[in-house]
């Protein structure tokens, strides 16, 4: 039997950004128990604080005076660094107080698309204002509370669409009622409903002919003290590590059945190419058998880690297709084409097309420095391909700092673990 390596995996993104949200809604002070700290989260306290909230930092834990009539100044410029969250659902908590607050971002991040979410709240009676391209960053809102009612969203692109304007939902005056037509990374949002209600909201899904409709009260939040968990997709590139390792074995506690995220749906995709998964209510532990078979699978609710399993795919004994996944197109970089061009280089045939990738046997061979395009998931699934693979090296090895400033520190002893 193989020793099993423990790793203490740093708190969900996800999570901690939806938490840090509904703290500084709340009415009360809540305290966030092992939030990630990282330039993302970072960023978005830093982004509270820009709006007037007050955020009290200490090892292990954070404290968000909530403010529930919205920011505690009434103008604010506000940087989002790299973060989709803090570019996307900082607006909308914005929009229901009462000021001018301007939002701009990396040039990164003002790639990124941001019209489904800014139409949204144009139809809510938000004056919002692009400063260059529209549906794009920098743009200003000038506030003076939402009233809410009734629209219609294309969350296709993104989730966090749908999860901005959730969150709005119980700060506007009459409750909203959201008609999705489109929905991708659905697990995203059932981890903003959980979270939702458990700071005191009233928010009821209905599925009908039509569609699917989020009916969300204007009941406001409470504050409370709230545990983050650990990052799933983070957790993705050890289980894949302790699936291509010989006698490999990861355990991560604190993901386990009751674990609030999507991607840790990952093991599945491990555990019918061949590994060995065990989850119980405390941890996910993922074996080698020694083999990984191929297989075609639709990651349209888990595409962040998509890369993850593009990194393994080559050790296959068969293609690797994936399916459904082009919203990754629109990520930090354009994850299809990254993984794919990095693959090639590495001498493994890939085939693309609009929405998948398909991955064939191969032995990648280095030296090759990985085209990170500062997307911190293809520096962290690339270090799985790393393992099997001497010679990788990255162009921009640091931009984990993202996500999981001690990656490579925290992977560098994993894989020297015997």
């Amino acid at each position: 039997m193989a020793t099993v390596t423990v790793i203490d995996i740093p708190g969900s993104k996800s999570v901690t950004a939806r938490a840090l949200f509904l703290a500084a809604a709340a009415e009360g002070t809540t305290t966030l128990l092992r939030p990630l700290v990282s330039d993302d989260t970072e960023g978005f306290a830093a982004g509270l604080e820009a709006l007037g909230y007050t955020v009290r930092r200490e090892p292990g834990a954070w404290h968000i005076e909530g403010r529930p009539a919205g920011p505690g100044v009434t103008e604010a410029d506000v940087y989002c660094r790299d973060g989709a969250t803090t570019a996307r659902f900082l607006p909308a908590l914005a929009a229901a107080g009462h000021g001018t607050f301007r939002f701009d971002a990396s040039e990164q991040m003002r790639r990124r698309p941001l019209g489904p979410l800014t139409t949204a709240l144009r139809t809510l009676g938000v004056d919002l204002r692009h400063g260059g391209a529209e549906g794009h960053h920098p743009l200003a809102v000038h506030a003076d509370g939402v009233k809410g009612g009734a629209l219609t969203l294309d969350a296709g692109q993104s989730s966090q669409y749908l999860t901005a304007l959730l969150l709005l939902g119980p700060l506007t005056a009459e409750g909203l009622d959201i008609t999705v037509t489109d929905l991708v990374s659905e697990p995203y949002v059932e981890i903003t409903l959980a979270m939702m209600r458990d700071f005191g909201a009233e928010v009821v899904r209905e599925d009908d002919g039509r569609g699917r409709t989020y009916r969300v009260a204007p009941t406001g939040y409470r504050a409370r003290t709230y545990a983050i968990e650990p990052d799933a997709s983070t957790a993705s590139y050890f289980f894949a590590a302790a699936a291509l390792r010989p006698g490999g074995a990861v355990t991560v506690p604190g993901l386990g059945t009751g674990a609030l995220q999507g991607d840790l749906a990952f093991v599945d995709v491990l555990r019918r190419m061949g590994a060995e998964v065990e989850t119980t209510a405390e941890a996910t532990t993922v074996r080698s058998t020694g083999a990984l078979r191929g297989l075609t699978v639709n990651m349209r609710d888990i595409s962040d880690t998509m890369p993850t399993l593009a990194a393994l795919a080559p050790f296959a004994d068969g293609p690797v297709r994936i399916e459904d996944v082009a919203n990754t197109r629109v990520k930090e970089c354009d994850r299809l084409d990254a993984c794919a061009d990095n693959l090639r280089r590495l001498g493994v045939t890939v085939e693309t097309g609009p929405d998948w990738i398909e991955i064939h046997p191969g032995t990648p061979a280095g030296p090759v420095e990985v085209t990170t395009h500062r997307d911190h998931r293809i520096v962290m699934s690339f270090a799985v391909t790393a393992l099997r693979t001497p010679g990788i090296t990255f162009d921009d090895p640091g931009c984990v700092k993202k996500t999981f400033p001690d990656f490579h520190r925290v992977f560098g002893a994993f894989a020297r673990t015997p």
